[in-house]
């Protein structure tokens, strides 16, 4: 425990990593398309803070000075005699031109103002230190964006459900990294006050969508409604009101032959536009429908086709949701699974083309689509469902390969993803993944993994110490040995039982102190001062290094008290033997598991309170007291046996038998 109150005083300081700045090489992300140093009489020294007219963008100044003031820097003011200044010029949108001169001198021009917005994010990220002292480059900065959509795809759905600070939270940081869409990916979790049952109590309320709608568009971000319409709706189907709508009863997608579906969907949508009236897009999901056909929408299918169905369905929404200007955006799986499809869609929906693997190439889909004559966005997965901590090297290779193709193909923009199927993963641990994938869909070229690991430290945690970018690559390498075995996440071989011998058995192929020292090399890093920026992303990633180093420590102790018990049992009736000092030790590994357990516990809850609603907590901390408790009655049985058993009745049960392990 005297390690957690360290770490969580450490945190509270909110002081930053000892940092050394290069002081030639600008760290910005995105990377900007063209710059250039030039000589100036006086780089701005931060004596003062830089002053700013009435023409510099509210939300900039907000996040300029946010930035600026924790790192020690003076900030900014409004000033009627502005250092910068801010003009419109014949630009592309979102296009800009920065130049900095002597003395905090700053120009901007732009397209529009999200290109002014974007050139003052740039300015953002500028300052560099060398020694203690922090000074404005002199550079010469020209930058527009590859892909004109760069949106995120949060899922909102699956336990984690942001609160309303952490929404905003979310919201500026996107922007501050020039993305310029946000999507909360919605099932049953809008509070609709004419169907109120499916929504969770802490569920979305009309005024918090409006709200959000609101402060996104302050900060140049589309704020684009995620309701799933057809599969994914169990959480509705599950209520005895609604489950006559299923394809079967209370399942996971609404039956088209239903009018009480159609009702629903009318209804839900109404609402959603009503609180977000002129959305660019509204996202109608579609996708994982293969259950279409095998219910009450058989005879349906049989008469008309399930390619004519499912397109029915889809102009169906469309309908709903054109009157509100919003074009339809829906996923892809569908036409990839029956070309046949897509003649029968309407002409102006976006079809979302999502593919999560490492292929070598993703063209196929891109081509298929295109050939249908749709717009369509390239949508990679940050891959952090089911996991500790993100797999990176799965997730940057998906997104370099597959954006890298979209933008040469020309396609409308970027629709990065994020899950939490498990329901326990962290909105924190995904930046360092959706941030590369906002700079990929930015940046004309591909994104050099080496160098946006170099540029992120300062970037996004505002510290040029390189520990950052180590302590990330050191838990995807962990991350990466743990799951080696197919279809081993590591949130499941964390909660797996490791006497659970088939589990064992794949286990003993991983390097498990490969991934404790990694991991307890990013502890020690991170039981430091925090970063002064994003506190929040390093306690998460400390949180899944002890994640990861208990994960190892748990299978390395199933192996340890096995070797204690047969030894304790082969010591039996030796001189002096060991076979009291074996089974102590078995108990006291049991008894570790159960301390690190309830450690962690409260870090998790940390980290959760930090983002998300209460909803879904108590049932992750649960397993952790589970996790516990079974440790604890496992030490409890060899401490029964080493007295019942062998000291009075002198027997050695076998270990299974002791543990009451009734797995093979």
């Amino acid at each position: 425990m005297q390690r957690l109150a360290v770490f969580i005083c450490a945190i509270a300081t909110l002081a930053p990593f000892v940092a050394r700045a290069d002081g030639n090489a600008l760290h910005v992300l995105p990377k900007p398309a063209s710059v250039q140093t030039q000589r100036c009489a006086a780089p701005f020294a931060f004596t003062r803070p830089l002053r700013v007219g009435e023409r510099f963008d509210a939300a900039a100044f907000s996040e300029l000075d946010r930035r600026w003031r924790a790192l020690g820097l003076p900030g900014a003011v409004r000033s009627a005699h502005p250092d910068v200044r801010v003009d419109r010029a014949s630009m592309a949108p979102q296009a800009y031109r920065l130049n900095v001169g002597s003395n905090g001198s700053v120009e901007i021009a732009a397209g529009d103002s999200a290109g002014a917005f974007y050139a003052a994010m740039t300015l953002a990220q500028l300052p560099q230190r060398t020694g203690r002292r922090w000074s404005l480059p002199c550079v010469r900065i020209t930058d527009a964006p590859a892909l004109g959509w760069r949106i995120l795809s949060d899922d909102v759905s699956r336990g984690p459900l942001p609160t309303m600070r952490y929404f905003e939270e979310r919201i500026r940081t996107i922007a501050d990294f020039k993305m310029n869409g946000y999507s909360p990916y919605m099932e049953h979790v809008f509070a609709d006050p004419n169907e109120p049952l499916p929504a969770p109590l802490d569920g979305i309320t009309p005024a918090q969508l409006r709200e959000l709608n609101a402060y996104a568009a302050r900060y140049h971000v589309a704020f684009i409604p995620e309701q799933q319409t057809f599969a994914h709706m169990h959480n509705t189907l599950d209520l005895e009101t609604y489950a006559s709508a299923g394809e079967l009863q209370h399942d996971f997608l609404l039956s088209p032959a239903s009018p009480l579906s159609a009702e629903y969907l009318k209804r839900l949508i109404a609402d959603e536009l009503a609180a977000v009236p002129h959305p660019p897009f509204f996202h109608i999901g579609s996708d994982e429908t293969s259950e279409l056909g095998d219910g009450q929408t058989k005879a349906l299918v049989a008469q008309r086709g399930k390619a004519a169905v499912y397109a029915d369905h889809i102009k169906a929404m469309n309908a709903l949701i054109a009157p509100s200007g919003a074009r339809t955006m829906l996923w892809d799986d569908g036409i990839e699974n029956d070309p046949s499809i897509m003649p029968l869609l309407p002409r102006n929906a976006v079809i979302v083309n999502w593919h999560y693997g490492d292929e070598k190439t993703f063209e196929p889909y891109i081509k298929r689509i295109a050939s249908g004559g749709f717009d369509q966005m390239v949508a990679p997965g940050a891959n952090n469902w089911n996991e500790i901590y993100p797999d990176i090297a799965r997730a940057l290779r998906n997104e370099s390969t597959f954006i890298d193709e979209g933008k040469a193909a020309h396609v409308f923009g970027l629709f990065q993803t994020v899950w939490h199927d498990d329901g326990e993963t962290l909105y924190e641990s995904t930046w360092y993944p959706v941030l590369y994938a906002a700079a990929s869909a930015w940046e004309s070229g591909s994104v050099d993994t080496a160098r946006y690991e170099s540029d992120f430290p300062h970037a996004f945690f505002g510290s040029d110490d390189a520990r950052y970018g180590r302590d990330i690559a050191e838990l995807a390498d962990a991350q990466t040995r743990v799951t080696a075995n197919p279809y081993d996440s590591s949130d499941y071989v964390f909660w797996a039982d490791p006497f659970d011998s088939r589990i064992a058995a794949r286990m003993a192929n991983v390097d498990l102190r490969a991934v404790r020292l990694e991991s307890e090399a990013v502890e020690r890093d991170l039981l430091g001062a925090p970063p002064p920026l994003h506190a929040a992303t390093a306690r998460a990633m400390y949180l899944a290094a002890r994640r990861y180093d208990l994960l190892g420590r748990k299978y390395q102790v199933a192996r340890e008290v096995r070797d204690y018990y047969a030894d304790a049992q082969a010591q039996i009736g030796v001189p002096h033997a060991r076979t009291i000092r074996d089974l102590y030790w078995c108990k006291y590994w049991f008894w570790e598991l159960r301390d690190d357990y309830e450690a962690i516990a409260p870090l998790y809850r940390q980290a959760w309170d930090y983002e998300s609603r209460t909803g879904h907590l108590a049932s992750n901390l649960e397993r952790y007291h589970i996790a516990a408790a079974r440790a604890i009655d496992r030490a409890d049985r060899i401490n029964t046996m080493t007295y019942e058993d062998y000291v009075r009745a002198k027997k050695f049960p076998a270990l299974e038998d002791v543990l009451g392990l009734t797995h093979g």
